[in-house]
């Protein structure tokens, strides 16, 4: 069921359109099987009670006619006298009085084979018309036959002069009866016509001329209202990665959806005004703070105890780099600079060259050459950020660029404790760091690892961290993946 259900959910539709086409596609099958079951059941029911009355009139007939009676030769021909149009009405009357003889017959034993398959329905139906029509009947037999097999339905199909005689029934309904006090059967046949594969070939073309006019005008319909939709998502998507003001849609569509696209369009306007104004602020902020800072940098070389001289100095550098922290965290969902065609692999080497120069444990894995459209500035200050952590945690660093189809993944590895399992995902949220003694020596705010998560998702990507295990199942390291959507 399970399986069946996943199957199911994968050929459903996914798109508005394709789902509201194909819910009304289903409704109008249901919909149309069920009446065409109706009407081919009450087609069946009218044509089987025809084809009853058909024979029930011919047998009365039969009966009561006394032209019906004794043999059945057919008195020899006569010469004709008279005008050509008389010869014709008489070969006429003559084809009619065969037809007629053909249609019902007298015979001594009953005409239904053994082992055919008698109707027991339909015997029961025509023995009450019968009845009605003050008939006793001692004896009723009713079956059906193919026409090949009749020889006397195959030689009134030969008689027979009408515009559908090309339509040759397959099927014969002979119906016999036997009266009270005669021993003669009374025989007629009447030939079962073909309406019922007509009459689903109608349906079936009445069915596809509805499926077209109605999903046809439903997908007119549809399109009017997914196209600015679609176009309204494209803006979105374009809006929340790049804050452009540009390129706002006019509204269009129905009404609903016009004022979708004016809400947002609103909406686009009030975020960048609100970003306009975090910016001023942050501005202020910044340069309000760091004239003092600067301030007093000076003003401590006036100390002579040069050990509170430098815990002064490094107090002021640690407000400094985190106040530089916030202020390019609340940037960097605005970059100032554009993107740039850079080769991945260069880049990452020259960051890890800067490391290398101090003497730092950092080294760089051989991977892929790839060049994508990046930020540089931004994604060298990611790749410090999680190199700096795995040197200040891990003592040691490992760097590794792969290419993942049309991405780059880069790997930083550590042979640090770890994080614990629990706190992984706490430790992208700002200000929270894994040593909570905020020493010195691991000194910062705790924004490096959600600086560097942002800038990944300002490039369309992530930032995941995960603890190394060794053999015997324990940690040896943290390894984090920083994925760049290419």
């Amino acid at each position: 069921m399970a399986r069946l259900r996943g199957a199911l959910h994968g050929l459903w539709p996914r798109s508005l359109k394709g789902q509201v086409l194909l819910s009304i596609a289903l409704a109008l099958l249901f919909a149309q099987g069920f009446s065409a079951a109706l009407l081919y059941r009450a087609q069946h029911a009218r044509q089987e009670s025809g084809l009853l009355h058909t024979a029930a009139m011919r047998l009365v007939a039969a009966h009561r006619s006394e032209d019906l009676r004794g043999s059945e030769r057919v008195a020899p021909e006569t010469p004709r006298e008279g005008s050509g149009a008389e010869r014709r009405a008489e070969r006429r009357a003559e084809r009619r009085e065969r037809m007629d003889r053909f249609r019902s017959e007298r015979v001594a034993r009953s005409p239904i084979a053994a082992g055919e398959e008698r109707l027991a329905h339909d015997e029961e139906e025509l023995g009450e018309i019968l009845r009605d029509q003050d008939v006793n009947v001692e004896q009723l037999l009713v079956v059906r036959r193919p026409v090949s097999a009749d020889a006397r339905a195959q030689m009134r199909l030969k008689l027979r002069k009408d515009p559908f005689s090309e339509i040759r029934p397959e099927t014969v309904l002979v119906a016999s009866m036997k009266v009270t006090g005669e021993s003669d059967w009374v025989v007629t046949r009447v030939f079962v016509p073909q309406t019922e594969r007509f009459m689903l070939q109608t349906l079936f073309m009445q069915t596809l001329f509805i499926y077209a006019v109605l999903v046809g005008a439903m997908w007119l319909i549809l399109r009017r209202i997914t196209r600015p939709l679609a176009a309204l998502t494209r803006r979105v998507a374009h809006f929340a990665e790049t804050r452009d003001a540009d390129g706002q849609l006019a509204p269009q569509g129905p009404d609903d959806v016009r004022h979708l696209i004016e809400a947002q369009n609103a909406m686009e306007r009030r975020v960048l005004a609100l970003l306009d104004e975090k910016d001023v602020m942050l501005g202020a902020i910044g340069h309000d703070l760091k004239t003092p800072l600067a301030a007093l940098r000076v003003r401590i070389e006036s100390v002579e105890d040069e050990a509170e001289r430098g815990r002064m100095a490094r107090t002021i550098e640690d407000i400094t780099r985190t106040l530089d922290d916030i202020l390019s965290l609340a940037r960097v969902g605005r970059p100032s600079d554009q993107l740039e065609q850079t080769e991945l692999y260069a880049l990452v080497a020259s960051v890890v060259e800067e490391y290398e120069d101090m003497g730092d444990p950092v080294t760089l894995v051989e991977g892929s050459r790839m060049a994508m459209q990046l930020r540089p500035t931004w994604l060298r200050r990611a790749l410090r950020n999680l190199i700096g952590n795995a040197l200040r945690y891990g003592k040691t660093a490992q760097v590794t660029l792969e290419r993942d189809g049309r991405d780059a993944v880069i790997r930083i590895v550590d042979e640090g404790p770890g994080i614990p399992a629990d706190k992984i995902a706490l430790m992208l949220e700002p200000f929270t760091r894994g040593d909570p003694s905020r020493n010195s020596e691991t000194g910062g705010a705790g924004l490096g690892l959600t600086l560097a998560r942002a800038i990944a998702e300002q490039h369309g990507g992530s930032l995941w961290l995960a603890n190394r295990t060794g053999a015997d199942g324990s940690v040896i390291g943290l390894e984090a993946t920083l994925r760049l959507r290419g």
